[in-house]
């Protein structure tokens, strides 16, 4: 019991000691995993999907969708750095190495590693009309890279293995099957119960960052609602909400729609 007792106390002073905020929207988050640790990690996947990209001749063809998905890109990417800077977070910019790339995928998704490395899929460029649209898939994916959420997800875990050693510390007296069972519960707990919420808190997060960093760029944030009801509209999966790592495209929709009006009013120009 000692030391089970003096897990938890090194668990909770490490927690509370590891707290940072969020740009834009202020939210505290846990932060347990350098800068350097995940810049280095995101950066070795990175080049490994784009070398194999290039390989197997992954990378699109369409010179003008790849020239807009760039266009697009170094203008929220701009606007990223000035926020930044007006805010006093110049320190931050350091981590970004911006890329943007377009690859040959039916896939309707888009996705941003930590350091600024984005990668669009052709897929998700059919419902592209203009480069308001545009910025709204690129926003919300730089907006993720400046909210660090990789660094959390990784926290998260970090915590959700030294919850699951306390645990077992105090049913260490226990039967097997009393604790094969607790751990069961304890990891559907932590899945649905904090990785997945977690998970579409970020999602919502970096659409509302989204909505202030492509304004910021001069795109027209209004489009981030017919955007996703055209996704809502090609959508053919559907999954209880409470197991989805995303927002439902509805409850999406409802935000953006709440957060449009305040999001124009403060950084419109």
């Amino acid at each position: 019991m000692k030391k089970t007792t003096t897990l938890l106390i090194l668990a909770v002073t490490l927690l509370l000691s590891s707290c940072s905020s969020v740009p834009i929207t202020g939210r505290k988050q846990l932060n347990l995993v350098s800068d350097e640790t995940v810049l280095q990690s995101s950066l070795a996947s990175y080049n490994s999907f784009m070398t194999s990209a290039k390989q197997s001749n992954q990378i699109s063809t369409d010179k003008t969708k790849s020239a807009q998905v760039v266009r697009v890109g170094q203008k929220i990417a701009a606007a990223t750095e000035a926020y930044l800077r007006a805010t006093g977070m110049e320190s931050e910019i350091k981590n970004f190495a911006w890329e943007f790339n377009l690859v040959k995928s039916n896939e309707m998704n888009a996705w941003c590693m930590p350091g600024g490395k984005i990668v669009v899929y052709e897929g998700i460029m059919k419902i592209v009309s203009s480069d308001d649209d545009l910025a709204v898939v690129l926003g919300h994916e730089v907006a993720h890279a400046v909210a660090k959420h990789a660094n959390e997800r990784m926290s998260q875990q970090v915590a959700a293995q030294a919850g699951a050693q306390v645990l077992a510390g105090v049913l260490s007296g226990q039967s097997y099957q009393t604790q094969a069972m607790a751990q069961q519960v304890y990891g559907l707990g932590a899945q649905y119960g904090v990785m997945q919420p977690f998970s579409r808190k970020h999602e919502s997060e970096a659409d509302k960052m989204g909505l202030v960093l492509m304004t910021i760029a001069g795109y027209n944030p209004q489009n981030a609602i017919t955007f996703w009801q055209k996704m809502n509209a090609n959508s053919q999966t559907r999954i209880p909400e409470f197991m989805s790592s995303h927002p439902s495209h509805e409850t999406r929709i409802n935000d953006l729609t709440k957060w449009v009006p305040e999001v124009k009013k403060q950084y419109g120009k």
